[in-house]
């Protein structure tokens, strides 16, 4: 058997794009393994959204050659993308497969190395059940690529142009991870507010295509992964509020500071991002909100990175994904350097990690004493409690026998520790509680 290995660096969509990549090869014969295994092949979805992100996907192609000297190593995604850019060379990589061919790995592989495909060909490994892969969630991708242009981000150079999936493709595979048994999608797009007829949909907005999936996909709770504050409408708030979709939504601030946000070419201020938030917390009810946080942007001093904290502390996140400013070949904001040291981005980044810790706790406290609706996934820790999330992606814990994973569960929520819920299962779901339709 040929033996195949794939890992992925980065984003939801190249998550996505790894999976549909990976079941390529399983068809084709390929023997698909860990990658920390020797294999005779590996492929790498690498990522380029900060300096440290592409220094890693380098790293571990490393990791590969030194894994099988012999094997063969495959190189795709973001950090591949700016390398063909640049016509720079990729170090350990036998073969560069540009962005937009992503899909078309196979193809690529078996051109390159005819050998190794007419192999796993002749001597096929048997195709896994994938329903038995004991997945609970699925990410799906509706939609490709960016025009936003922020001034600090790469993307629209290694995903250029707007691209959707037709709607009638996302539906049949939603109906498919459905067959699968998997209880949630997780849609997810570059711009994923962008999807609609304009790019490619053959018919339906972003909105439609939500509504359509909720009424048709037969997967009982649909989330939105990323979504731009000024895609966030009030259509996809009422379905959140009326449970087609689930009562979270994750909207990058990426800065507090109006000003900052104009150099970064972000196109809202911290007034009109407050303002939505306001206006979620309102109109949906248990609503959670996460979102993305740059610290040590170039033009970001002491005083403005202050107006992020505020932000932070007024929003109330569940979560706060914080990282820091790097240069972005080719951006506008590389020609103003990276003059915020180091140590004070570290600094930036663990300030309003606490205060996202904080929000955090205080957020989860707020459904001590309710019984919501948990999505079990796997166990966890030396303790064997099983763990899921709350539709409006809470972290819960309680007791229960391993049969529960993959189910709902109702949970009467008891204790808060660091942000995680704990509490036990209840027969009966309360008909004034938090939950997604149980008619789906």
């Amino acid at each position: 058997m040929v033996r195949a290995a794939f890992t992925t660096l980065g984003c939801k969509v190249n998550q996505y794009e790894t999976q549909r990549i990976l079941e390529s090869f399983e068809n084709a014969g390929f023997a698909v393994v860990p990658f920390d295994a020797e294999a005779d092949l590996y492929v790498v979805n690498t990522c380029s959204v900060t300096s440290q992100a592409e220094a890693k996907s380098r790293y571990t192609v490393r990791r590969a050659t030194r894994a099988n000297p012999q094997g063969k190593v495959v190189v795709t995604g973001c950090a591949t993308q700016t390398a063909l850019n640049r016509g720079e060379a990729f170090d350990g990589a036998d073969l560069l497969v540009p962005n937009p061919d992503k899909l078309e790995t196979l193809a690529s592989v078996r051109q390159a190395f005819p050998g190794l495909a007419d192999a796993a060909a002749a001597e096929p490994a048997p195709v896994p059940d994938r329903s038995a892969r004991g997945r609970t969630r699925a990410t799906l991708k509706v939609q490709d690529g960016c025009d936003v242009l922020c001034s600090y981000c790469s993307i629209p150079f290694t995903r250029p142009g707007l691209r959707s999936r037709p709607w009638r493709e996302v539906l049949a595979e939603a109906q498919a991870f459905a067959a699968l048994g998997y209880r949630e999608i997780v849609l997810t797009g570059v711009l994923i507010g962008a999807y609609g007829p304009a790019t490619g949909s053959e018919g339906p907005d972003f909105e439609t295509l939500v509504e359509t999936l909720a009424a048709e996909s037969g997967v009982p709770r649909i989330r939105v992964s990323s979504i731009e504050m000024h895609q966030v409408t009030d259509r996809l708030a009422a379905m959140a509020a009326d449970g087609r979709l689930a009562p979270h939504f994750h909207v990058p601030l990426q800065s507090g500071d109006s000003g900052v946000l104009a150099d970064m070419n972000r196109r809202y201020d911290q007034a009109q991002y407050l303002a939505l938030c306001t206006r979620l917390t309102r109109d949906v009810p248990d609503l959670s909100l996460t979102t993305d946080v740059m610290v040590g942007f170039p033009t970001e001093t002491a005083e403005r990175f202050e107006s992020s904290v505020h932000v932070c502390w007024e929003a109330k996140f569940l979560k706060a994904h914080v990282f820091r400013f790097s240069p972005r070949w080719g951006t506008p904001a590389d020609q103003w350097g990276d003059p915020v040291p180091p140590g004070e981005k570290q600094d930036r980044a663990r300030t309003l990690a606490a205060v996202s810790a904080e929000t955090g706790r205080q957020h989860a406290r707020r459904f001590l004493g309710r019984t919501l609706r948990v999505l079990v996934e796997t166990k966890v820790g030396a303790d064997g409690l099983l763990e899921g999330l709350t539709d409006n992606y809470l972290t819960v814990r309680f007791a229960g026998p391993r049969s529960m994973a993959r189910t709902f569960q109702w949970v009467r929520l008891d204790e808060e520790k660091d942000g995680v819920l704990f509490g036990e299962p209840v027969l009966t779901p309360p008909s004034t509680q938090l939950h997604l339709s149980t008619a789906r």
